[in-house]
């Protein structure tokens, strides 16, 4: 059985501290201490969609419950596909652009046309491990050319008769009605996905899901008998999107300027992570771990770490309100 971890899973990074500095308690919050009113207006969800409504209904509905202009969800799960479902809140929508590129991992129940032995099967699925080319279905929200997808891994649990049970973790565009189509073929026998279930998406999993049920009851408490407690459980802070990308920590005094658009050069950081790549995007955090921005690194770690001038990282998305943290004249 291949390991099964995403690839941002496997990655260890050190954290590297540039200057000794603190944050002080007068501006911010930490991500799980802030207002519940922020949450609602700039946190995340990770859902458990049901079966039957489309991924834009149920984002419709998490926007109607909670009262919101606007709500969306990271990544399209077909109607009759259940499991989780990202769903970020109000200016938090921002943070869908990083989740749709990040890797994804599915249980599948796929139904094979004529009964094989067990080795037959698994020497099948053997070839569709690493990089795959797929023509995504007729009924796809994409233009239908070939194209690569990368499969991590893919390993079957159970085999009863014709049906196989198996998990794979793949890159984000993959196709899986397509896979099992695909391998069927390889078998010679014919094959089709009978059910689907999402377990993976980027950092967000099975263990931190919440019902469209679980959603309302958690505002109804909050708005009616003023408990947070439910609500915090549904609604998760914004930063909880990107554990999966690298990190760079700034002083008190940069944020300001970060949220107004400024580059980030050296003397603003104050710590960050090893195996930052140039042009990879990074996410940069205040000192209590609040998000600011996220940009693209024009600098990898080493040269962080070696030097003591030069320009960092340039913004993308901005997502820290001005004011929060007090502008430092210079």
């Amino acid at each position: 059985m291949i390991e099964s971890m995403l690839p941002f899973e496997k990655i260890k990074r050190e954290l590297l501290i540039k200057r000794e500095s603190e944050t002080s308690s007068k501006f911010g919050h930490y991500p799980f201490e802030k207002p519940a009113e922020e949450l609602i207006n700039h946190g995340i969800i990770n859902l458990d969609k049901p079966q039957g409504p489309t991924s834009h209904q149920v984002s419709a509905y998490v926007k109607q419950i909670l009262g919101l202009d606007k709500a969306g969800h990271s990544g399209t799960l077909d109607p009759n596909v259940t499991g989780v479902l990202p769903v970020a809140l109000g200016k938090g929508t921002k943070i869908t652009h990083l989740l749709l590129t990040a890797g994804k991992e599915y249980v599948c129940v796929m139904h094979v046309h004529k009964e094989l032995n067990e080795h037959q099967i698994r020497k099948g699925f053997e070839q569709f491990i690493g990089k795959i080319s797929q023509l995504p279905p007729i009924r796809s929200a994409v233009k239908r050319e070939w194209r690569e997808r990368e499969i991590y891994y893919l390993n079957i649990l159970e085999i009863e008769g014709k049906e196989v049970l198996f998990t794979v973790g793949c890159q984000a565009g993959t196709y899986i009605r397509k896979l099992c189509v695909d391998i069927g073929n390889k078998l010679g026998t014919g094959a089709h996905m009978t059910e689907l279930r999402r377990t993976k998406a980027g950092p967000f999993t099975e263990g931190s899901l919440a019902t469209l049920q679980d959603v309302m009851d958690a505002y109804h408490f909050y708005k009616n008998e003023g408990k947070e407690k439910y609500l915090r459980h549904v609604i998760q802070p914004i930063e909880t999107s990107i554990v999966h990308l690298p990190k760079i920590w700034v002083m008190d005094s940069t944020v300001d300027s970060l949220t107004h658009g400024a580059n980030l050069y050296i003397p603003g950081i104050a710590k960050f992570e090893s195996g930052i790549a140039e042009s990879s995007i990074v996410a940069v955090l205040t000192l209590k771990g609040e998000l600011v921005c996220y940009g693209i690194a024009k600098m990898p770690s080493e040269n962080i770490k070696n030097n003591e001038k030069g320009f960092v990282l340039k913004p993308e998305r901005v997502f820290m309100e001005s004011g929060i943290y007090p502008k430092i004249e210079r």
